[in-house]
């Protein structure tokens, strides 16, 4: 069977260390293989915890319910060199071409379809003044500096808006401030144009740190769902194009 073959390609290319820890994590490997897709991401699982509920460490993001045009794209994105982490280059590496591409999407529109339950946030360690000021940039931006307020792309609950863009709750600091730390470097791209690049080019290390010490402290809202729309643009906020967000061009097209 075609997705069992680019299952075995997969295996077949992740390193002894990685292997190891999968087996480790997934006792259910010893019984006889089953063709399904729960089964073939047990390779994901072992990093981002069971059912891609993320990994206690920090840096393992959760892959469950996140809008499937992320997950596609960051599949994409890593195999392609868009992102850089060995470990998941060399998983993705042999998925290649038209069909390689279909299962990256199968695998997206797995982990997308998932709906298991959020950890409660960790309490903050930073300052009161320190959170007040991720809060304003994640809420109102910063329009002196030209800074969009990071709802306006994804979502008034900050759960992600359909297909493209992602929640930004239910992560650790520790990963928001790798992830944006990894932006501001150079070492994550995306599709031209590259909004996240923009928009991070123009944030301080003291205003990274404040973004994610603040969104890593806020509870979840009753529905984890990503929103169906873009939220409507603030009074005065200019429209952003997205290369990795279509939606997002497309709402500035038509205004």
């Amino acid at each position: 069977m075609l997705k069992t073959f680019f299952f075995l390609r997969r295996l077949a290319a992740c390193s002894a260390l990685s292997c190891a820890a999968w087996m480790a994590a997934s006792p259910a490997l010893a019984a006889p293989f089953e063709d399904s897709i729960a089964q073939r991401t047990m390779a994901c699982t072992a990093c981002h915890g069971p059912q891609g509920r993320a990994a206690p460490d920090g840096y393992y993001p959760r892959l469950a319910g996140k809008p499937a045009g992320y997950l596609y794209n960051q599949l994409l994105n890593f195999r392609d060199g868009r992102r850089h982490y060995g470990l998941m280059t060399q998983l993705l590496e042999p998925l290649d071409g038209p069909a390689g591409d279909a299962y990256l999407l199968e695998i997206a529109q797995y982990f997308s379809g998932l709906e298991v339950p959020y950890p409660a946030p960790q309490p903050s360690t930073a300052s009161a003044a320190v959170l007040q000021h991720g809060q304003r940039l994640v809420v109102d931006g910063d329009a002196a500096r030209q800074v969009p307020a990071c709802v306006q792309c994804h979502g008034q609950a900050m759960t992600g808006v359909a297909p493209n863009i992602p929640g930004l709750l239910g992560l650790p600091r520790d990963y928001l401030n790798a992830q944006l730390g990894a932006w501001k470097a150079g070492q994550r791209r995306s599709h031209a144009p590259d909004c996240m690049k923009e928009v991070v080019s123009k944030l301080s290390l003291e205003d990274i740190h404040a973004v994610a010490s603040w969104l890593a402290a806020q509870p979840l809202p009753a529905s984890t769902k990503p929103a169906t729309a873009l939220p409507a643009l603030a009074p005065g906020a200019r429209a952003i194009s997205c290369g990795s967000a279509p939606a997002a061009a497309q709402l500035k097209a038509e205004k």
